[in-house]
């Protein structure tokens, strides 16, 4: 049974850095396929950045330059560090993988690629 757990959320004010981790149980993260994705009240789920089984990091625009999305295959969990924290990105952090392996690329960020969720992580930025 996959679980995906997701930690290191918080409450931060703008500017401020976070970061995020995914511990995975009953998957392993080395070789597949993995993401981020975040969701405001009222929003759609939003893909923030992925890594893809050939090493690809795909990013959404909003947090380019300001996330980066590592994973630890010894600890077999995700990261995702955020720098520079915006009031917009405040939302339910969400980690996400896939059951199959795959390519980097825009694709990646959609929602519909991953067959695994965790529950979220809040995060809440302040002006």
């Amino acid at each position: 049974q996959v679980q995906l757990v997701e930690s290191g959320g918080g409450s931060v004010q703008a500017g401020g850095s976070l970061r995020l981790s995914c511990a995975a149980s009953g998957y392993t993260l080395s070789g597949n396929c993995m993401g981020w994705f975040r969701q405001a009240p009222g929003k759609e789920r939003e893909g923030v950045a992925t890594i893809a089984t050939d090493g690809i990091r795909t990013y959404a625009e909003s947090v380019k330059g300001r996330f980066t999305i590592a994973q630890d295959n010894v600890k077999n969990t995700l990261y995702l560090h955020m720098n520079s924290l915006k009031p917009e990105d405040s939302a339910m952090y969400y980690c996400a993988a896939r059951s199959t392996s795959c390519n980097g690329g825009w694709w990646t960020l959609e929602k519909w690629s991953y067959d695994y969720w965790g529950q979220g992580t809040q995060v809440t930025v302040s002006s």
